[in-house]
């Protein structure tokens, strides 16, 4: 027995809507009335980490005080283990996506390593409205050689060159 291409579609039309029905009652079920659509995701090799913001005004730009405080929470979740953690390899490919709003509104990605000629500090992905999706590349060029990397994703006001919302994300280092 063979399906014809109108069964397949329609079968994956089904998933597809009893999937959306299945996310949308868990969402209500758990008090939410809204999708969260601030949301960074973090890709090592063929996984994924999906994170909200650890600092997030409800879309206004943080003020200095509250970027302190941001950068003060990240030290400690940092220390206690409580950042969103992947384990990576030099070889492994990495990658950031952001929500299409963030995208919109403009952000970029950075970690606490790779060459010492830039800081200590390498650019995954460079200030830009529009694309949500870093591009992948080498992990071994922006891994730090502490054994923890930490990647920063920011939503920035462009106009006030202020932060709206802030990821943290860990990259443990395996050896192979």
């Amino acid at each position: 027995m063979s399906l014809n291409t109108r069964v397949i579609a329609a079968l994956g039309a089904v998933v597809v809507v009893g999937a959306a029905t299945v996310g949308t009652s868990v969402a209500i079920a758990a008090g939410q009335t809204e999708h969260n659509t601030h949301r960074a995701t973090l890709q090592v090799g063929t996984t994924s980490t999906v994170a909200d913001p650890l600092c997030w005004n409800d879309g206004s730009p943080l003020s200095d005080d509250q970027q302190d405080q941001c950068q003060t929470k990240a030290k400690q979740a940092l220390a206690s283990g409580d950042l969103p953690q992947s384990d990576v390899r030099a070889s492994d490919r990495i990658g950031v996506g952001v929500s299409p709003n963030v995208a919109k509104t403009g952000w970029w990605a950075s970690s606490n390593g790779g060459a010492s000629s830039q800081g200590g500090q390498t650019s995954l992905f460079s200030y830009a409205q529009g694309p949500s999706f870093s591009g992948s590349q080498t992990a071994g060029k922006v891994l730090n050689s502490s054994g923890k990397t930490v990647i920063t994703v920011v939503e920035i006001d462009k106009k006030s060159e202020s932060p709206i919302a802030v990821w943290y994300f860990q990259l443990n280092t395996k050896n192979d």
